[in-house]
């Protein structure tokens, strides 16, 4: 199966671009929304977790206690890290879960796997090809801003987690700029062409 990571810093409109390979019939893997699943399914991940931040971090109905994980982590980089050695492989694992049931299916040319932290994570390295959703950081700020209502501090603060967009942009193997100036559109179109004929090739 063809697989294609697409990532983008924070603000940069992937989940858009996502939505629009969607329409075109490719499904795609949301990563951040299976890390939620993951750390309350996975019972290696679980047991990790329940090793490393303490038996208190899942409550007594066996859900993940937030508040006691995000106590620990919040502004606390090493212990992040540690957070995220015990998630991103049991996200690994879903993925490749997730893909079999694609396997075979004509009507399936490829599957998009679409995380934050694609290359942070190493798991381009699953992906045959890497999709970079670039634009400027003034337009990504403004634009976090305005959709949760947080000040532009806190934006600085989410983006400084992620990997800088020039390192993304020498790792990634393709770009669409979304800056509100060039059309999208026809440029996932065109990517979409590319990725058909690359999963044909296969």
């Amino acid at each position: 199966m063809f697989k294609v990571g697409i990532t983008g810093n924070i603000g940069s409109g992937k989940t858009t671009v996502c939505k629009i390979f969607e329409v075109l019939g490719i499904p795609v893997f949301y990563a951040d929304d299976e890390a939620k699943k993951v750390m309350v399914k996975d019972v290696i991940l679980v047991e990790g977790i329940k090793e490393t931040f303490g038996t208190e971090s899942y409550l007594a109905d066996e859900t993940l206690n937030r508040k006691h994980i995000a106590g620990i982590v919040f502004n606390n980089e090493e212990e992040l890290v540690k957070l995220n050695r015990l998630v991103h492989p049991a996200v690994f694992r879903a993925f490749e879960v997730w893909v079999q049931q694609f396997k075979g299916r004509k009507d399936v040319p490829y599957v998009l796997k679409e995380a934050a932290l694609l290359f942070e994570s190493d798991s381009y390295k699953m992906c045959h090809r890497s999709l970079m959703i670039s634009a400027p950081e003034k337009i990504r700020l403004q634009r976090v801003m305005l959709r949760d209502k947080v000040s532009e501090e806190e934006v600085q603060k989410r983006n400084s987690r992620q990997m800088s967009e020039e390192q993304k942009l020498d790792l990634a193997n393709d770009i669409i700029i979304n800056d509100d100036t060039e059309l999208v559109i026809p440029r996932v179109l065109q990517l979409h062409k590319l990725y058909l004929s690359l999963a044909q090739s296969e």
